[in-house]
């Protein structure tokens, strides 16, 4: 079960995920205007947002200190997000599409997990769910 972290122990964490949400930030205003990036600047931008918060979850998970199994599954996420990111920094390579179908998958696993409640014991808190009183 998940306690809630001390401040100490999630700056790291927050930090990157702060930078983040201001790429991402950064990443949304280039659609309104897209001569505030220059050429592929767009693209490494989206790579870099993604990489990013994939790094600040595994960061995150490695502060909670969760079970391996848990662990393992935040490592799915993250490699997820990483196949995502690849997709967007070599988007006319022969593996876009390989690197495309396999965050796909990835995501797909990681919520059937949470459907299905792998591993047991396993937070709903984790997929935007809280606990009622008594349950």
């Amino acid at each position: 079960m998940y306690n809630r972290l001390s401040r100490r122990r999630r700056i790291i964490p927050a930090a990157l995920g702060l930078v983040t949400l201001i790429s991402a930030a950064v990443l949304l205003a280039t659609d309104i205007n897209p001569k505030l990036l220059p050429g592929r600047a767009h693209d490494i931008l989206a790579t870099f947002s993604l990489t990013t918060i994939a790094i600040a979850y595994l960061l995150y998970q490695c502060a909670h200190r969760p079970v391996a199994k848990e662990f393992a599954k935040a490592i799915l996420l993250a490699v997820a997000f990483l196949f995502w990111a690849a997709n967007q920094l070599w988007p006319d390579s022969a593996q876009a599409t390989l690197f495309n179908d396999i965050a796909i998958t990835l995501f797909v696993l990681d919520v059937f997990l949470v459907i299905v409640g792998w591993p047991k014991g396993s937070p709903d808190e984790s997929f935007a769910e809280t606990r009622l009183e008594g349950q």
